[in-house]
């Protein structure tokens, strides 16, 4: 099993810990296990709200800031996914995280840093591997595999 985790800290207005970049990848890997995915590489940019914003308006047409963008390498409605052709490893795409957004969130809903950027590293990775929350019912089979991997590594809401 190949697990390609690529994590790129391109902000300074929160400080990202070693243990929080390790957190983050054990969420990549439960995640895409949870899914069959044995292979894969996914990279996680962590930015500012001014960067996110920029690319909330450029890929989404939204000129605000988000906590989260996901850009899938892979087209689930068809066969089509990008191998790497040496290795046969799967490149499901990027995630993009505000870090200030995540602070921010954190500290509105009452729990830890971690446990928002944990959050959104597995809620960016569900967009990757084709699941979205447009619909009611797909929302909730969403957010519960969401909290099923938060669950599985001891993350919880405190």
């Amino acid at each position: 099993m190949i697990m390609e985790v690529y994590i790129d800290d391109r902000q300074e207005s929160v400080y990202i810990t070693e243990e929080l970049k390790k957190l983050l990848i054990d969420v990549v890997e439960s995640a895409a296990k949870s899914e069959g995915f044995e292979d894969v590489e996914v990279s996680i940019s962590i930015v500012d709200d001014e960067e996110i914003r920029k690319l909330n308006k450029e890929y989404r047409g939204i000129d605000r800031a988000t906590d989260v963008l996901s850009f899938p390498m892979m087209d689930f409605e068809g066969d089509d996914a990008i191998i790497q052709e040496a290795t046969d490893i799967v490149m499901l795409g990027d995630i993009v995280i505000s870090a200030e957004r995540a602070k921010a969130q954190a500290a509105d809903y009452g729990h830890s840093f971690e446990r928002e950027m944990a959050f959104l590293t597995v809620h960016g990775m569900f967009h990757l591997m084709g699941y979205d929350h447009e619909k009611p019912e797909d929302a909730r089979v969403m957010r519960a595999k969401e909290e099923k991997i938060l669950s599985e590594l001891g993350i919880e809401r405190v």
